[in-house]
């Protein structure tokens, strides 16, 4: 795959807080499912976070991701961008995470990968846009952060990330490098 141009601007992807989902190993792409005690205090965690510059907070429009936003930045004005939100896995929602087919296969009912690829670049090539003096710290998806990996840095989609850390892309050389904030 051809790298996807590049956003006009270094970026943070931060993956919500564990779900019940994420607990029980269920697949929960589109499905709402709400944050554990332990997703909502890694959440809280996040507020105790001193960042290095000014930040412009944008969420997925599914509730995991708003209240993960809201513990992350209280008192913050939080943009929804439809982008953000994670795959919609069809048929396999709700199923054990060891029923997922592969990421390539269209599920059933579900989003094909290069559909959600294309998605996840215009929404954050767009957030970045729209961010020109402030860091844009996007709290998202799993998906969303393997699609950034696939369209600006290894191409691969690497480790699922982990919960309520930040991540930061980079721009560095034509490129992007991920790394942990």
């Amino acid at each position: 795959m051809t790298p996807a141009a590049l956003p006009s601007r270094s970026f943070c992807l931060i993956r919500h807080g564990e779900t019940t989902a994420n607990a029980d190993e269920i697949i929960a792409g589109v499905t709402d499912v709400p944050l554990t005690q332990l997703g909502r205090h890694q959440a809280y965690l996040l507020s105790q976070r001193i960042w290095p510059e000014p930040i412009a907070i944008y969420a997925s429009p599914m509730s995991r991701a708003q209240d993960t936003a809201r513990l992350a930045f209280p008192g913050q004005r939080i943009e929804l961008h439809d982008g953000l939100r994670e795959r919609d896995w069809g048929v396999f929602e709700g199923r054990p995470l060891s029923d997922q087919p592969l990421r390539e296969a269209t599920p059933d009912r579900g989003e094909s990968w290069p559909i959600m690829l294309k998605r996840v670049q215009i929404g954050i090539r767009e957030i970045c846009a729209a961010s020109p003096t402030a860091l844009p710290v996007l709290v998202c998806h799993s998906g969303v952060i393997r699609a950034a990996r696939v369209l600006w840095t290894t191409g691969d989609v690497g480790q699922r990330p982990p919960n309520a850390t930040p991540l930061l892309f980079e721009i560095a050389e034509n490129k992007l490098l991920e790394q942990t904030l």
